[in-house]
């Protein structure tokens, strides 16, 4: 294979085919910023004009990149066109195609990355998702830019398709149950059946505050102030009550006895009335809905059954709520007269006579 002359050894028409090669580039490189400054001025009046963030992403993202893409393709263009010896351009092609494919894959990352971070933020998903999220595009990205250019330089990539394919399966295989616990956490952060902060019930018994949602396991704050860590694998196949959902508010019911010599609709007109009066002076306690009374389960065995209905700002108000409630009631009971009945029991005893024979008589 012949040397490659050095450079101190270029004669006078290798100096003149660098000097028009170098004012090809100029030329070109020239005629790329002052259309990529038309483009984006173009753009960025029409990006102005619509309510979508998206297409000024994608702006903001190729700003940059686009000024190495115009410098490469401005020394791309010179060199294919020049008059240099033929190892040169050869050698200057490959190392500029290397170049343009790297800076492509840079400029795909860069908005790939950006449409990411946005679609999470428009899913309201209120866990930091964007960092793994945007390490796998780039990894995707940068892979798919690597293999164009083992590619381009005459590198077979078959052997690395395949190397990447058996290895992928081996680690798939040795950490399943990271990966089941991986797409559960996808899967729970696109459907959200849960959000950081819902109140929410598990099928096995746990509840609490939802403080945190990973990738791999899920944290919930119960009232005891006590962090229960969930698998999303588990966590995906539960059966889930989720008390912030559609929304916060929720309904309480308040059961309440009294004598069988009450009258019902005097009853219910001292539940709404001190139910109405608490929901500007209980913390919790709304308004509206305005509170109802039910005469359900209706008649027991020794009360008559009512059924307060009301609606409390979120499930842990329901507590503070009822305890105001009952206190009020049973004070307004107790001025109004009316009677809270204590269950009654008949019992009958029986006596048996000495020699073990029947009973003597009952008494009540």
């Amino acid at each position: 294979m012949p040397a490659i002359p050095p450079i101190m050894d270029l004669n006078g028409p290798l100096l003149k085919s660098l000097a028009v090669a170098a004012a090809v580039m100029l030329a070109v490189l020239t005629v790329l910023l002052l259309l990529r400054s038309i483009f984006f001025r173009a753009v960025s009046r029409w990006a102005r004009k619509t309510e979508t963030g998206l297409d000024d992403l994608v702006i903001e993202s190729f700003r940059t990149p686009s000024l190495y893409l115009a410098l490469v393709i401005s020394l791309y263009i010179a060199i294919g066109t020049s008059r240099l010896p033929q190892r040169y351009v050869e050698y200057g092609l490959k190392a500029l195609f290397v170049f343009i494919i790297f800076s492509a894959t840079l400029l795909f990352a860069k908005i790939g990355t950006a449409l990411v971070r946005k679609a999470v933020e428009r899913s309201g998903v209120d866990v930091p998702v964007t960092g793994l999220s945007q390490s796998v595009v780039n990894v995707v990205i940068y892979s798919i830019g690597l293999l164009i250019i083992f590619n381009g330089l005459g590198i077979s990539i078959t052997p690395i398709i395949t190397a990447l394919g058996v290895g992928g399966l081996a680690v798939a295989l040795a950490l399943q149950d990271t990966l089941s616990n991986l797409f559960a956490g996808i899967h729970i952060l696109l459907e959200k059946p849960l959000r950081v902060g819902d109140y929410v019930k598990l099928d096995s018994g746990e509840e609490g505050y939802v403080s945190d949602i990973g990738w791999r396991t899920t944290r919930i704050r119960m009232l005891a102030n006590n962090i229960v860590i969930v698998p999303n694998s588990r966590l995906a196949k539960a059966t889930i009550t989720n008390y912030f959902m559609p929304e916060r508010r929720m309904s309480l019911l308040i059961p309440v006895a009294v004598s069988y010599d009450s009258d019902p609709q005097r009853i219910e007109d001292i539940l709404l009335d001190e139910a109405k009066r608490g929901a500007g002076e209980i913390n919790g306690l709304l308004a509206d809905p305005p509170p109802f009374v039910r005469f359900s389960p209706g008649f027991g065995d020794s009360s008559l059954n009512f059924t307060l209905i009301c609606q409390v700002g979120e499930f842990v108000d329901q507590y503070y709520v009822q305890h105001e409630l009952r206190k009020r009631i049973f004070r307004r009971f107790r001025e109004e007269g009316v009677e809270i009945p204590f269950p009654i029991r008949t019992v009958y005893l029986r006596k048996e006579d000495a020699s073990g024979g029947g009973h003597q008589g009952d008494s009540a």
